[in-house]
């Protein structure tokens, strides 16, 4: 008895029928029986269906004679399924690449529920992708079980099939079936879920939700659109059969009224002809289940009046809406002009010269190099004041107590970056951030270039899509001063950005605790046994696919690779932390702990000092770690389409700083075989060190304060500094 039985229902999918069945098929769990039901389609899904099944014996195919519709094929499939768990799949989504397993996993461990409810994204024709913006209340449920009646908030999230699994036995036990017409998973979920017994979630995508452009049925203008009154009629009609569920048919009559009247107000749901006949049955379903004593406001209140109402409600709203838009449209400009004037107000007024103005990675709090020269400065020069630009008042919530802060684009931020002598960021400042004469601008950057940067991009259309390259360099003119770890840095970043700045050789701020070293709590904080080896995965994100999200590694079969006595961190790039990536299994693995996810560790310079390896990509933090002189593994499996696509100064596969993998196979056998740690991986490393540490000596804060900020001379040295150019170079020379 297979673990699975996948039902897929085909009509007209042609065009995504093959990706969805390889999706299926190329999962790492293979235990399932694929029932893939031919909804007497009339392009060739039928032929589509037979030839897999033809060449893999977990595809079992059924031909109907006539069209059924969606709800009925899935009828259909469910007679043929043997599996512990039916999961209906339509035929132009798919699987997203370890999603059985994952799913798998999670019904292990909550002891077989009678429905797993998993995490989707929308991935749209134009090629975004868009995770499901009520997946925290898969993540809030827990590892346990529940029933409905203790987690009602369950029933916000989208009322479809496809984003769960069911425990056949209990649909047997039911019996659920679909009925025919339009919005068919409004009747079979609702009941599922208020006659579970042990709901469970997870926390992962495991579906891309694919949104067509064309095509999607709900999408058509019809009169089908209302079947979604006979749909509710059955929702309403198991409730009266089942007397201890009429405590939620408050709930379920509102969601109806909420649901009509979401359709009605879609432009191509309807035939304009037909919207009043819908709103007028709907208001009389309305009001013939409305619960005795139910309250009826908000939205659905308008459904207690007529037609002529609704529609002067909605021109209302819509009128409302666009006064309220000029309002703060006006509210906007006369806030920029006062903003302006308090601006040009404190600009008349002699710079501080002890005000030092600092932010980091758009204004996301005390990171990086800001960071470090911040707290060097408040050891060495107590005299000056440092202020820092964060983005919001949460940001402001987390930063430490007693640091003097802003908020950007506030009247006292305005007051602050008019009179401040310095300014240090890793970032540009805001272009309406006017540069005084006499104030001086500290680049730090964020980290060596090894990726194109800056002008560099003007020929990679694909890495610069949404980047204003001509605005970036016209905001970078205000550097007077650029921070440089190496005479690669120096080159590249005289080239990638051509304006008039100085080089100067300080080292990086941010990796001077990488080379004194310091107490570090990670480990602890994440009960990471001491004896263990610590292997962080470090990816950076990829510019040849939107949204920057490529899965190289499964990261579970990794884990499980590294064996015994191993932890597997893993720390996804920056713009990754708040999109779709860590929903594709990262942070349910995390729950697990099956892996320690670092993404949000707000101090990376903690995860690089709690790792015995670093396993990246393309990723700058190879630097970083570098610094360590501990073992580096480049796992390069798509370096000519990533190096195509953003462009990159170094072939890191042939310098690399480590030993380089180009398929997972190669990546575990390094760590099995011990050769990850090798003499050939320290002399890489050695020569890697050489060319990008260069002026990493752990006193880099300490000299960007003396020798900028107070413009004291070094204590044992003198500083080298190198005039900005009037012409990038044209090429970079060797190091």
């Amino acid at each position: 008895m297979p673990r699975f039985s996948l039902i897929v229902p085909c009509f007209k999918v042609q065009a995504f029928l093959r990706e969805c069945l390889d999706s299926v098929l190329g999962q790492s769990f293979g235990d399932f029986e694929l029932i893939a039901v031919d909804d007497c389609s009339p392009d060739g899904c039928g032929a589509i269906l037979d030839e897999y099944a033809a060449r893999d014996p977990r595809v079992k195919v059924l031909h109907l004679p006539e069209n059924v519709g969606l709800g009925r094929a899935r009828n259909a499939g469910m007679p043929e399924a043997t599996g512990d768990y039916l999961f209906f799949l339509d035929s132009d989504d798919t699987l997203t690449p370890g999603a059985l397993r994952a799913i798998a996993d999670r019904l292990a461990e909550s002891a077989d529920p009678d429905v797993l409810v998993f995490d989707y994204a929308r991935t749209y024709w134009w090629g975004g992708t868009r995770r499901n913006v009520l997946a925290h209340v898969l993540a809030e449920a827990g590892a346990g079980t529940f029933t409905v009646a203790e987690r009602p908030e369950i029933l916000d999230l989208l009322m479809v099939v496809w984003n769960k699994v069911y425990r056949r036995e209990f649909v047997a036990e039911h019996a659920f079936a679909f009925p025919p017409g339009y919005y068919e998973d409004t009747p079979w979920t609702f009941p599922v879920l208020l006659s579970a017994r042990r709901i469970a979630t997870l926390d992962r995508i495991c579906l891309n939700y694919r949104q067509r452009r064309q095509g999607n049925i709900l999408s058509t203008t019809s009169r089908k659109h209302f079947d979604i009154h006979d749909q509710y009629e059955r929702v309403f009609a198991f409730l009266a059969e089942r007397p201890e569920l009429a405590q939620w048919l408050p709930y379920l009559h509102r969601k109806m009224g909420e649901h009509c009247l979401d359709i009605l107000a879609k432009p191509d749901r309807l035939p304009p002809a037909d919207k009043a006949e819908f709103f007028r049955r709907t208001a009389e379903m309305f009001r013939r289940h409305r619960p005795e004593g139910a309250t009826v406001d908000g939205e659905v209140a308008v459904l207690e009046g007529s037609w002529a109402g609704y529609l002067l409600r909605r021109q209302a709203g819509r009128a409302g809406r666009e006064a309220a838009r000029r309002a703060a449209q006006a509210r906007r400009g006369a806030a920029g002009r006062a903003r302006t004037g308090w601006a040009a107000l404190h600009r008349h007024r002699p710079l501080d010269e002890d005000l030092v103005v600092y932010s980091a990675s758009s204004h996301r709090g005390l990171l990086g190099d800001p960071a470090a020269v911040y707290a060097a400065a408040r050891e060495i020069a107590p005299r000056l004041r440092g202020v820092w630009v964060v983005r919001d008042a949460e940001t402001a919530a987390h930063l430490p107590s007693g640091v003097e802060h802003v908020v950007v684009g506030s009247r006292r931020y305005l007051e602050v970056t008019a009179r401040a002598k310095f300014f240090v960021n890793d970032v540009n400042w805001p272009g309406a951030l006017a540069k005084r004469p006499g104030s001086v601008h500290i680049h730090t950057h964020q980290g060596t270039p090894l990726k194109y940067l800056g002008a560099d991009l003007l020929d990679k259309p694909g890495a610069r899509l949404g980047f204003d390259v001509p605005q970036m360099l016209r905001r970078a003119d205000r550097w007077d001063y650029s921070l440089v770890a190496s005479r690669h840095s120096e080159l590249v970043f005289e080239r990638a950005y051509p304006c008039h700045f100085t080089s100067v050789r300080t080292g990086s701020p941010r990796n001077d605790v990488l080379v004194n070293g310091g107490p570090g709590d990670f480990r602890e904080r994440h009960g990471i046994p001491a004896d263990h080896t610590v292997v962080l995965y470090a990816p950076t994100r990829r510019d040849y696919r939107r949204g920057g999200h490529v899965d190289r590694i499964d990261l579970a079969r990794f884990a499980a690779d590294l064996g015994e006595g191993h932890t597997l961190v893993v720390r996804l790039h920056p713009s990754l932390a708040s999109g779709p990536a860590r929903g594709m299994g990262l942070a349910e693995l995390a729950r697990r702990g099956i892996v320690v996810d670092a993404t949000e560790e707000p101090r990376v310079a903690d995860v690089l000092l709690a790792a015995d390896a670093l396993v990246t990509d393309y990723s700058s933090v190879m630097v970083d770690y570098a610094v360590l002189d501990r073992p580096v593994v480049v796992h390069a499996d798509d370096w000519p389409a990533f190096s195509a696509s953003r462009g990159a100064y170094v072939d890191l596969t042939a310098e690399p700083p480590g030993h380089v993998s180009r398929s997972y196979r190669e990546l575990v056998r390094l760590f099995s075989s011990g050769a990850w740690r090798d003499e050939e991986s320290a002399r890489l490393r050695a020569d890697f060190r050489d060319r990008f540490c260069t002026y990493e000596d752990g006193r880099a804060a300490e000299r960007v304060v003396r020798t900028l900020l107070l413009g004291d001379p070094m204590p044992g040295e003198n500083p080298v500094r190198i005039p900005g150019q009037a012409v990038a170079t044209d090429a970079l020379t060797s190091a």
